[in-house]
């Protein structure tokens, strides 16, 4: 293959198996840095090499070295972060040589954007709403939770782990991490994911959850983005000169006003709704101008988790027909005809994270992060 060569730095998920595909369609070698041995990217023909790396919350400084090191051995142009191990891979600006290109923005933006106390502060010096917001400790988030709903959450919480909702009065629990108390906003819950360049949104997919495990969807269905969230999220591209990938989860109340909840300054679900063949040209080429289009399909699902969710809710803990209809109706973001062994080995390949939820009684979504999500250490 005559391409440039790609390393995507995380394999387990599947937006780095469409990231893998659109890159391959586009004529890449893509190579896959993961701590786990196998994993569903793995398992692609799209990837022409999977190597092993320290997970970056074990060693972090070995991790960074490692990617560094693996890219210049297989002559990678580009070292593309998949997901929440962009807050530490962000940290090799600096570290690499000349014509290997990072696409990460500085640690320091990405951290505050990921940091949901500081968030708020993002928010306001952009000009757009997001709840009220306070230091789990400090005296006004103990009249915040007095006077109405809150959600407490740690300032580093990521695929829903420890996140608490709280009746109006309940007291406010304590924490073994910095966490905060933010006000409990009522209406549609809405996600975005967005490809910026210099500042400026290219395009914005936006998506509710149909089929949620816990506070995640594993089922997602694209929506007309509402000109108030085109407002919101292209007021904070801009403020924050942001260029890469960038989503939000945003509450729209009733009289129209959105909110936003928190950031992933990373890819969501939501590239999965993306042209292949314009993700892979936006990505290759930052200057490229051409049209990002979306995919035909509206209603997309990761299979085995939208299954599980959906036995679980057959007797009742949970709205059983909708799941069931998702299930039938959504086509499968790890599936295709020319690929199919990403879906069929799935249970294989993600078994250690599967064992591991189940002994940990967790979400696969919180096991799946435990190495390498950013604790602030």
């Amino acid at each position: 293959m005559s391409g440039p060569t790609v390393l995507l730095t995380l394999g387990r998920l599947p937006k780095a198996l469409e990231v893998a595909r659109a890159l391959q369609g586009a004529g890449c070698r893509v190579i896959v840095a993961e701590p786990f041995k196998r994993h569903l990217t793995g398992a692609s023909r799209a990837v022409a090499r999977s190597v092993v790396v320290t997970s970056p919350v074990q060693d972090r400084e070995a991790y960074l070295r490692e990617i560094s090191d693996l890219a210049v051995a297989e002559g990678a142009s580009l070292i593309l972060p998949v997901s929440e191990e962009i807050l530490h891979a962000s940290l090799l600006h600096g570290r690499l040589p000349s014509g290997v290109r990072l696409a990460a923005m500085p640690h320091r933006t990405l951290l505050a954007l990921h940091d949901k106390f500081s968030f708020a502060a993002v928010c306001r010096a952009a000009g757009v709403a997001a709840p009220e917001t306070f230091a789990l400790g400090d005296p006004r988030a103990v009249e915040l939770a007095r006077r109405g709903r809150t959600v407490v959450k740690p300032i580093f919480s990521c695929s829903g782990r420890g996140v608490r909702f709280l009746a109006a009065g309940e007291a406010l629990p304590s924490a073994d991490e910095p966490a905060l108390v933010q006000e409990f906003c009522a209406g549609r819950l809405l996600s975005t994911f967005t490809l910026a360049r210099a500042g400026e949104p290219r395009i914005t997919v936006t998506y509710r959850g149909a089929v949620m495990q816990g506070t995640v969807a594993v089922c997602f269905e694209r929506i007309d983005t509402p000109p108030a969230v085109d407002a919101w999220v292209g007021a904070m591209v801009r403020n924050t000169a942001f260029d890469g990938f960038i989503s939000f989860d945003l509450v729209e109340d009733a009289q129209g006003v959105i909110r936003g909840i928190e950031c992933n300054p990373r890819a969501t679900s939501g590239i999965h709704f993306v042209e292949p063949a314009d993700l892979a040209a936006a990505l290759l080429d930052p200057q490229a101008d051409g049209p990002l289009r979306f995919k035909e399909n509206r209603l997309m699902q990761q299979f085995y988790p939208c299954l599980t969710e959906t036995q679980r809710t057959m007797f009742g803990e949970g709205p059983f027909r909708e799941n069931l209809r998702c299930l039938v109706a959504a086509s499968d973001v790890t599936w295709s005809a020319r690929d199919p062994w990403p879906l069929v080995s799935q249970p294989w390949t993600s078994w250690p994270i599967i064992e591991m939820a189940m002994r940990r009684r967790c979400t696969f979504g919180e096991v799946a992060m435990l190495d390498l999500a950013w604790s602030g250490a």
